[in-house]
């Protein structure tokens, strides 16, 4: 459930020329298959989380990857951008899975252990950007974009019989109407310390995002790399993730949740400043471009499931409510980002307006991180009130 929304945002990303070709589009209108897909992800997670609060666990994710599953079809069979467009924003329906797979989670377990086990379900989830955009560039080349989307539809099929047949409901429906439901979210909303999680994990992500609204033309037309060497180092960010939530999985319980947030942050920040470092000096290339992003997925590595298992924590009766409103913040910075990173990024422009939006985004997670710390130095490190 984890790793399907990674693989449906990641497998195609080394085509985006090759279909912006295909469709006769402009690159810049092809990419919002990836920003735009994000900003949908943000709006569905507004109403995924108080609905599973309201029905369970179960029922929505099994609605949503049936919806998927027409939409994938749907992108398959499209003569035009317009209505490859359409049925590409409906295919976020996906994220349902990935969701709850959180809620799933915090469910059974308190908040630091939650972490850690967070960590370790996206250790393996890590696994999926890793592979997926080399699968998906090798596959572009041989058999044509359109095999990307029939890899989804397969897998998104394997899911939902997997879904079927082994997930039993984890959540105690609640006995709130689905209008009152929603009313929980002001709660959240005046909550310092939510906030705080939120942004910071929406920050660090965001570094990734702009990696990947940007990075297939940075390969592409800065580094003339072929569309199969592109999928190869593009999954350079997830070797970093699949280390950072092993780190997560192993630690969070022991060190706490702030900590390992507040290091995911310093850690973006230090690789960005480095890869910017070898560029000033004239030895940048699309080795050290694509290597220092491990820094980037290392990061995410410790911020994400642990910034994730905070904001679940702050009201854990309204675990699902603030799964949902936490992923979209999360994905709605991502895909504002994810669309800048492609609009700053033209002839002439070589990598720079990626690495200082990936490092300014760093930045304003540790800021955000530090919010969280002075809030509960305020309440005493207490779960109170707010």
């Amino acid at each position: 459930m984890a790793g399907m929304s990674a693989l449906v945002m990641n497998i195609f990303v080394p085509s985006l020329q090759a279909m912006a070709d295909w469709f006769e589009a402009d690159y810049g209108l092809m990419q919002l298959s990836v920003s735009g897909y994000l900003l949908m992800n943000a709006v569905l997670q507004i109403f995924i989380g108080p609905i599973s609060d309201k029905m369970g666990r179960r029922p929505v994710i099994l609605w949503g990857t049936v919806i998927f599953l027409i939409a994938t079809l749907g992108c398959i069979l499209s003569t035009n951008v317009t209505v490859f467009l359409i049925f590409r924003m409906i295919q976020a329906m996906i994220v349902t899975s990935m969701v709850l797979s959180r809620a799933v989670v915090r469910d059974l377990f308190p908040a630091d252990e939650a972490a850690s086990r967070i960590g370790y379900v996206t250790m393996g989830m890590s696994i999926v950007p890793m592979i997926a955009p080399v699968i998906g560039g090798g596959l572009s080349e041989a058999f044509g974009w359109h095999a990307n989307f029939w890899v989804m539809f397969g897998l998104g099929a394997a899911l939902l019989w997997l879904v079927w047949q082994d997930l039993g409901e984890t959540a105690a429906k609640s006995g709130l109407t689905l209008g009152q439901q929603f009313r929980e979210y002001p709660e959240l909303l005046r909550s310092p310390r939510f906030w705080g999680y939120a942004l910071a994990c929406s920050f660090s992500s965001g570094a990734f995002f702009s990696y990947v609204g940007g990075a297939a033309f940075v390969g592409t037309e800065v580094f003339g790399l072929s569309t199969t060497t592109l999928g190869l180092y593009f999954g350079a960010p997830a070797v970093g993730y699949a280390f950072g939530n092993f780190i997560s999985g192993k630690f969070s319980a022991r060190i706490g949740v702030n900590t390992m947030v507040l290091a995911g942050g310093v850690i973006i920040t230090f690789g960005m400043a480095l890869s910017m470092l070898v560029f000033a000096v004239g030895l940048g290339s699309a080795l050290s471009f694509f290597g220092f992003m491990t820094f980037v997925g290392f990061g995410n590595g410790l911020t994400i499931p642990n910034a994730t298992a905070g904001a679940l924590s702050v009201r854990p009766y309204l675990a699902g409510t603030a799964s949902g409103l936490a992923g979209a913040i999360m994905l709605g910075g991502g895909a504002a980002l994810s669309s800048l990173a492609g609009a700053l990024l033209g002839p002439g422009t070589g990598a720079w307006p990626l690495l200082w939006l990936m490092l300014l985004s760093a930045v304003a997670s540790i800021a955000a991180t530090m919010v969280v710390i002075q809030r509960e130095r305020q309440l005493g490190g207490l779960d109170a009130a707010e």
